[in-house]
């Protein structure tokens, strides 16, 4: 009797088996067929935003479909990043990831294993900008005391307002407002200046030696995503990303074009979770 049930469940498994092997592809085949949720955690109005707003413009015209942002911020990004793996692996759902989105202790997901990464869209170095009535103008001997904020756009509102004298940024959040002399930058914290921002000096230049912090934007989507569509997606992202005019608009807007493989992207998304982990160990830190 055992043996009967064993090959009826064998027989069960195999048929579901190449059910679902003529389903799902048929389905990554006909993607998309209706609009598509881009979700990115983080408030509107700032890089992050800015970014995901941007591909997604472009993304609709390469789908035939309308992506729709949906700003889910709050908790880091965590919320909104918890939100989208959770969503249903078909496709309709994805998300714009950012460095180190994973460091809370209680997130509710893992970034290397609760995604399927599509590909790195571009990096930024963190800049550290200052209201211009501050007199410092290096890092050089600086005791900060640190406020933490949901999203770049309310940093910056603060460091304009001059409710804060310095703040860490994002150069795509800062450079009009350096531009106009808003805001002054007091160093990138990259191995080379940025073209977009080349007389702000290195965080090594401002007093700050082995001090280096690069942003990468990523798309991805829920684990589980058949591959045909992480395929598709990858590939209108990549032309997109090398795109002259659009090659353009990120460098003038404080970003280098980052155009990968989806193995590529979750190669550095593990490098990097890897990085920041450590150093949170090694310095003690208690995130929640």
């Amino acid at each position: 009797m055992t043996k009967i049930f064993d090959a009826a469940r064998s027989a069960t498994a195999v048929v579901l088996a190449l059910f679902f092997a003529q389903v799902l592809p048929a389905a990554a085949q006909d993607y998309p067929n209706r609009p598509i949720t881009l979700i990115v955690p983080y408030p509107a109005g700032g890089g992050v935003d800015a970014m995901g707003r941007l591909v997604g413009q472009k993304l609709s015209v390469a789908l035939g479909q309308q992506v729709v942002i949906e700003n889910r911020g709050g908790a880091g990004g965590m919320i909104g990043t918890r939100d989208a793996a959770r969503a249903a692996p078909d496709g309709y759902t994805i998300a714009m990831l950012l460095t180190g989105i994973s460091l809370g202790a209680n997130t509710g997901y893992d970034v290397n294993k609760d995604f399927a990464p599509i590909g790195l869209v571009a990096s930024t170095p963190i800049i550290v900008d200052a209201n211009p009535s501050l007199p410092a103008k290096s890092l050089a001997g600086t005791d900060i005391t640190v406020v933490t904020y949901k999203g770049t756009a309310a940093l910056t509102n603060d460091l304009l307002g001059n409710h804060v004298p310095l703040g860490f940024n994002t150069i795509p959040a800062s450079i009009s407002n350096i531009a106009a002399g808003q805001l002054r930058g007091i160093a990138v914290a990259a191995s080379a200046r940025s073209a977009a921002l080349p007389d702000v000096p290195t965080a090594a230049q401002s007093g700050l030696p082995d001090f280096e912090a690069v942003q990468y934007y990523g798309l991805a989507a829920p684990a589980g995503t058949p591959h045909l569509i992480i395929e598709r997606l990858n590939k209108e992202l990549r032309a997109i990303l090398t795109d002259e005019e659009m090659k353009k608009r990120l460098i003038a807007d404080g970003s280098d074009p980052a155009p990968s493989t989806p193995e590529e992207y979750a190669a550095n998304i593990a490098r990097e979770e890897g990085k920041w982990a450590g150093l949170v160990q090694k310095l003690g830190l208690k995130l929640e």
